[in-house]
């Protein structure tokens, strides 16, 4: 598979060693907001860029009929033309605020924890999120990603806010610290106890594995598709 590296930070770079030893060539690295390369000389593309130029690198893989996977966040005021492309376009698109197969996993334990708890107004919910300090949006996309579930399924949130106590409000504190992967948290508080559940990411790997994972999954398919239907979950 020949893929190109759409943003090549560190976790472009990490993706790079992990697509490797999978077997696959990196045809092309575009670093930061670069937008004039030749992206029809690929299979795949996986965007792991900033903000400001990712609905452009989709955008432009879209329309050259090259599948792309998309990890960056703070882009996501874009995201519905991006899927009407797609569709317009008969392209292949995978957006995940994380790839990581662990944090998947716990994306369904956030869900299904937020339903047993819907019914009890006691405990009050609230997240922590800590990243790198080189992170540019906050909160994190998985964090956000975190909130909308629960909010989907518990009737006594509807909107969610950065350190910030409301009605009605999830609380998402946000920290960054030096060389940080990952950590994000969820709080349910009662007066007479606490009922948490966290993920910590030690390093890169899992994200950049979950990234080639799904651009190998999304090669001959067509359509917009989650993590969820790469991992069958």
């Amino acid at each position: 598979m020949k893929i190109a590296l759409l943003g090549y930070g560190r976790m472009g770079k990490t993706i790079e060693q992990i697509a490797i030893k999978r077997g696959h060539t990196i045809v092309l690295t575009v670093d930061k907001e670069d937008t004039q390369y030749d992206i029809t000389k690929t299979d795949v593309a996986i965007d792991f860029s900033i903000p400001a130029v990712a609905f452009k690198n989709i955008s432009n893989c879209i329309n050259h009929n090259v599948p792309v996977i998309s990890g960056t966040t703070g882009w996501l005021d874009d995201y519905d033309k991006a899927v009407d492309l797609c569709t317009q376009k008969n392209g292949a698109f995978i957006y995940a605020s994380n790839f990581s197969l662990g944090v998947n996993i716990f994306f369904e334990l956030n869900k299904n924890l937020a339903k047993m708890l819907s019914a009890l107004k006691q405990y009050d919910v609230s997240m922590e999120e800590v990243h790198h300090t080189q992170k540019l949006d906050a909160p994190s996309g998985t964090a956000i990603s975190l909130a909308n579930d629960i909010i989907e399924v518990h009737p006594e949130y509807n909107k969610w806010a950065l350190e910030t106590e409301a009605d009605a409000t999830i609380s998402i504190i946000s920290k960054r610290i030096e060389d940080v992967p990952g950590t994000h948290v969820v709080n349910y508080k009662s007066e007479v106890d606490t009922i948490s559940i966290e993920h910590t990411a030690h390093n890169r790997q899992d994200f950049a594995l979950g990234a080639v994972i799904a651009a190998e999954w999304l090669i001959g398919k067509t359509g917009v598709f989650t993590m969820n239907d790469v991992l069958d979950l």
